[in-house]
């Protein structure tokens, strides 16, 4: 039963029988695990016979302002929820973003400040904004409810959830087994969650897999508070460009959304081989048959796996740059990387420092290199050159005059002026 609703007494047509299908067939793909799904069907069933559409729920805790591939994965979903005329309700965690979100962590987080969580916000609309259509959206603070809430309120909430349910998560497990400290406001985390959805009515709460006891908490208090339980829906994580991890700025392994063109292709061509038709179907746009096409093409030997991958860099800069960057970016790809040339837009810089300076002091003026550390690693590694010259001694002075090249990897150059 569903809000009060038999599938039964819906009394759907043919026609709105095949709409039901045809949404769920399409909102699944992709999708790990829907919880329930014959739940789901009904919540759609109902949205069609009632003409109200469901309001699907993405929380954001902003504790870091990049958005990546591995983000747009739940907005693309997002992006088909909308385009079938459902209600996305893009939850901000400003109250939630002061702790933190101790999934996947080993150690209690540092918390955030207001301003630091607003900035953070701020730039998340703006990237998912390339996504979604942010117009269609709706967005909350959960402020709006969580800071109203009295002790009296906080001490309710967190009676119906035990200490047991809250150690079955792996991370707060993991950490009570070793000895290491867990602060009982962590605990508070997964609550607030559960309860963004309670305040807010979602039908559909959407997250990654690492999400899922947070996501199901939002069940069972919406029906503590005596409401209709939401969907969960979990999508599967991206491994970043080392094939392993899942992506993540803290790794230096993802692709960031509002990186320059040349940058995401050339992050791009990195992808494992074994990972681009997971990258084709979870982070772009193109149709599912087009996918399992270029698939067959790949297991028949039709497709050449450098072009496949060429394919996916500029489908990735075209999404979030246009057309006309991605057919340059690949472009500046052949000449710089397949002929081996300079490219002819190297970025000037003019130079007010030391005459002689140490190779690693230079490339950390010139934000080559973030650090002293990262510059010494790249030199050792034979990925820092000077007029095409490779650099062998992380001792070395050099001096720096007018037309001195520097490049760091493969897409890093600075000129001299």
């Amino acid at each position: 039963m569903v809000g009060g609703m038999k599938m039964e007494d819906l009394k759907l047509t043919v026609e709105q029988k095949e709409e039901v299908e045809r949404q769920f067939n399409l909102l699944q793909r992709g999708v790990v695990e829907i919880v329930p799904e014959e739940e789901f069907r009904k919540k759609i069933a109902r949205s069609i016979v009632t003409g109200k559409p469901l309001k699907v729920k993405l929380g954001m805790d902003p504790s870091a302002p990049d958005v990546h591939l591995g983000h747009t994965v739940v907005l693309h979903k997002l992006r088909q929820f909308q385009e079938l005329g459902h209600q996305v309700q893009m939850l901000i965690g400003d109250f939630t973003g002061r702790i933190g979100d101790p999934t996947g962590k080993s150690e209690t987080r540092k918390q955030l400040t207001d301003e630091q969580v607003l900035e953070n916000a701020k730039t998340y609309v703006e990237q998912y904004g390339k996504v979604l259509d942010m117009d269609k959206a709706t967005l909350y603070y959960n402020s709006e409810w969580l800071k109203k809430l009295s002790f009296e309120d906080v001490i309710n909430l967190a009676g119906n959830v035990t200490v047991a349910r809250m150690l079955e998560r792996d991370d707060f497990e993991k950490r009570y087994k070793s000895g290491q400290a867990i602060s009982i406001h962590e605990f508070f985390y997964p609550l607030m969650q559960g309860y963004d959805s309670v305040a807010m009515e979602t039908d559909v709460e959407i997250g990654g897999t690492d999400q899922k006891f947070n996501l199901l908490m939002g069940r069972q208090l919406q029906e503590a508070y005596g409401q209709e339980k939401q969907i969960v829906m979990t999508l599967p994580l991206i491994e970043g460009l080392d094939g392993e991890r899942k992506m993540s700025k803290s790794l230096h392994n993802y692709i960031g959304i509002d990186e320059a063109p040349n940058e995401i292709f050339g992050k791009s061509m990195s992808i494992p081989d074994e990972l681009m038709i997971k990258y084709y179907k979870l982070a772009t746009d193109l149709a599912i048959e087009e996918v399992e096409a270029l698939e067959a093409g790949l297991k028949d030997g039709t497709v050449h796996p450098r072009d496949a991958k060429m394919n996916l860099g500029a489908k990735f800069v075209e999404m979030y740059h246009g057309q006309k960057e991605a057919e340059e970016a690949v472009q500046y790809f052949k000449t710089v990387f397949q002929k081996g040339a300079l490219p002819d837009d190297i970025p000037e810089v003019k130079w007010e420092g030391e005459a002689q300076i140490w190779i690693v002091d230079l490339l950390v003026q010139l934000k080559l290199q973030s650090s002293k550390g990262e510059a010494r690693r790249m030199i050792q590694n034979g990925g820092v050159k000077l007029n095409e010259e490779k650099v062998n001694d992380v001792q070395q002075q050099v001096d720096v005059t007018p037309g001195l090249i520097i490049q760091v990897g493969k897409r890093k150059f600075a000129k001299i002026v």
